[in-house]
């Protein structure tokens, strides 16, 4: 061997010259690999996915992939990093289609706005309650509830219909919600 080759392999660990000499030979040993590329997958992982959980997931089923096809890996094809990297790639993309084909969780926020305009009040009592809560607020009040949130219109539809700005109904569905609240908030406690 040259001086340049031994004073290489002095200065290298016990288990980087055996990984090496293992590694001409064609053999691949997943520990050694692990310790060298994972935290290189797992950048390459988190940056495609953009999530940090997923990019764990990936860097393992990487591995696990590496793992079972460590019999087709050979060295003169390429170099170990390049063809974790062709696996981390590949395992990258199926995460991404997956999670493209699984539907987004929803939380109860969004399904409220999507849902219909129209309350759903649920027994005879509870639409007394609201009937009397109503009759007790403001004409200006209870027309912007009833309104928005019984009829679905929009602001910018009673704006058209009634010519009152948006910032004044908006003042007015807030205030007239709060007395609203307050007055439904005494009901209960009788």
């Amino acid at each position: 061997m040259g001086e340049r080759v031994e004073a290489t392999l002095r200065t290298m660990s016990e288990e980087r010259v055996v990984g090496l000499f293992r590694q001409s030979a064609g053999v691949f040993d997943v520990h050694q690999a692990f310790a060298e590329h994972a935290r290189a997958i797992y950048g390459f992982a988190l940056n495609s996915t953009r999530d940090s959980t997923i990019a764990e997931d990936c860097v393992q089923e990487t591995f696990v992939r590496a793992w079972r096809a460590r019999d087709r890996y050979h060295s003169e094809r390429g170099s170990e990093r390049t063809w974790l990297f062709a696996i981390a790639r590949n395992v990258v993309i199926d995460e991404i289609k997956a999670r493209a084909r699984r539907p987004t969780p929803t939380t109860n926020e969004l399904m409220e706005v999507d849902a219909p305009a129209v309350a759903v009040v649920e027994t005879v009592d509870d639409r007394i309650v609201l009937s009397g809560g109503l009759a007790r607020l403001s004409p200006e009040h209870r027309d912007i509830i009833v309104a928005v949130h019984l009829n679905g219109m929009t602001y910018q539809q009673l704006h058209e219909t009634s010519g009152v700005p948006v910032g004044t109904l908006r003042t007015r569905m807030y205030y007239g919600l709060k007395a609203l609240r307050e007055i439904l908030g005494e009901e209960e406690e009788k």
